[in-house]
């Protein structure tokens, strides 16, 4: 799997509520530099995990799709 990467924008804004999270809960300024730290390492360190996740509920939901497809198309051509 290749690094996950965030657009700059997305980045930009999980920076802004990193700081504001941390404001509010641990009265703790953080600068743009300190929250993009954390903003990069919480990405590669449960980015991976959080895609494995993705993959397999995509994989759980198309097979469920593919069980029900017999049902959903079955035609009877014993007449």
């Amino acid at each position: 799997m290749k690094p996950l990467k965030l657009s700059p924008e997305r980045r930009e804004r999980l920076i802004g509520q990193v700081q504001t999270m941390f404001a509010r809960d641990f009265d703790e300024t953080l600068s743009d530099f300190r929250a993009g730290e954390i903003v990069d390492r919480m990405t590669a360190l449960i980015g991976p995990g959080v895609y494995n996740q993705a993959v397999e509920d995509v994989r759980a939901h198309l097979q469920g799709r593919l069980d029900d497809l017999s049902g959903e198309v079955f035609v009877d051509d014993s007449a």
